[in-house]
């Protein structure tokens, strides 16, 4: 069957900067594939990304292997063999936790696998010694059992040189049949993974044209929506002045609301005012009346002034004539008593003589 992905989820591709170790280098623009690949050929697991024509992670799963959390949303793990250490950003702690699950599950699967593998190398490395220990023993027992007739033959040195080399060759022949079987079958792996990758390339690029498209369906719903904000900020813009509008009307309201209240209160006294009218009004009439019978009071009062002011006038000029007599009388008197003063003292001096 070949190697068959078991697993697959999308996340953001790093490595470690090789120069600090420390800092981590983006090794996709975007989110991409990331899978598990199960090689039954090989009984091997590889976690293999590609972004677009670009292997960005190509990654054996080994048994000292350790796959670390390092935030909710991000793992790292070590490849020694590739010499770097890897780190996907994944869209949510879900997605982190299944991929944590599938490494640790593949990496127990790889040691378990890895464990048969040694047992069939440790009973192979078995009966190849084995093996090796028979040629030998039937090369020394043909040695030693041979005939008389080799036992007695005389052999040239230069003979048993070419039977060695040629001895010699025949083994290089066989081990260079061996690796060459070897190669071919390695060859044969790497042609494999070579199609693998090639069927990975051509899935990679089916997924590019295909994000591509949603790019493109991306940017056209990304334009409507910057259009659509652009016009819900005019809305909000226009919104902002119903608001400013609206809360002066509001205070110009408060200020209506609060004239009114005045003219409220106004009103009510008025309203007290013209309860009071009614009475006021008969007070009113009742002074008019008062006020009529006053101004014929003082109508009668002024007429008997007048009255007394002719009396007075009357009487002043009464008094200027009897003044006028009384003074003629006091002249009057006057020279009388100036008469009988003059006759006192003729009498008075008669009384001296």
């Amino acid at each position: 069957m070949g190697e068959q992905p078991i697993f697959t989820t999308r996340a953001h591709v790093f490595q470690i900067d090789p120069s600090t170790k420390k800092n981590w280098v983006p090794a996709s623009k975007q989110a991409v594939t990331v899978s598990y690949f199960y090689d039954s050929t090989r009984n091997s697991y590889r976690i293999i990304s590609v972004d677009g024509s670009k292997v960005i992670i190509n990654s054996t799963i080994t048994p000292n292997m350790t796959f670390t959390k390092t935030s909710q949303k991000f793992g790292q793990w070590a490849d020694s063999r590739a010499n770097t250490v890897f780190g996907l950003g994944f869209p949510s702690e879900q997605h982190l936790a299944k991929f944590a699950e599938k490494f640790t599950e593949v990496k127990e699967a790889a040691k378990v696998a890895k464990d048969k593998s040694q047992d069939k190398m440790e009973t192979s490395s078995n009966h190849s010694q084995e093996s090796g220990r028979g040629t030998p023993s039937s090369t020394q027992a043909s040695s030693f059992n041979g005939t008389d007739d080799e036992k007695i033959s005389h052999v040239e040195p230069e003979d048993v040189v070419l039977q060695s080399e040629n001895n010699r060759l025949k083994a290089a022949v066989e081990q260079g049949n061996t690796n060459a079987k070897k190669w071919e079958t390695e060859l044969q792996t790497l042609r494999d993974g070579n199609a693998r990758l090639v069927d990975s390339l051509n899935e990679a690029n089916a997924s590019v044209e295909t994000w591509k498209k949603q790019v493109l369906i991306c940017q056209e719903e990304s334009t409507h929506l910057r259009n659509k904000i652009a016009s819900l900020e005019t809305q909000s813009n226009e919104v902002n002045q119903e608001k400013e509008t609206n809360s002066r009307l509001t205070s110009r309201v408060k200020e209506l609301e609060a004239d009114l209240q005045d003219k409220d209160l106004e009103l009510e006294n008025l309203r007290k005012q013209a309860e009071i009218i009614p009475q006021l009004m008969g007070e009113c009439d009742g002074i008019t009346e008062k006020l009529k019978a006053a101004e014929r009071k003082n109508g009668e009062l002024e007429a008997r002034v007048e009255a007394l002011q002719k009396d007075v006038e009357e009487k002043q000029q009464q008094q200027g004539s009897l003044k006028r007599e009384l003074k003629k009388m006091t002249d009057t008197l006057d020279g009388k008593l100036d008469e009988l003063q003059e006759f006192r003292q003729g009498l008075s001096k008669l009384g001296t003589d």
